[in-house]
């Protein structure tokens, strides 16, 4: 799901701007145990994310909340 949402932000020129968005869709409408688990999946060599929403779980492994 976290891919998705990074597909959706893609479209931004800035990659900051992109990273940033998927931070703030999954702090917004992700419960805590999903973002308790995405940040878990963080710890797996090949969890699957791509990079925008790589970035973005971890920033918010960096400061949860």
């Amino acid at each position: 799901m976290a891919n998705d949402i990074g597909h959706f932000f893609a479209a931004e020129s800035d990659p900051e701007v992109a990273v940033r968005g998927i931070e703030t869709h999954i702090r917004k409408f992700w419960s805590r145990r999903m973002r308790e688990r995405l940040i878990a999946h963080l710890a797996d060599a090949d969890c699957g994310l791509e990079p925008l929403p790589l970035e973005a779980a971890r920033r918010l492994a960096a400061t949860p909340g």
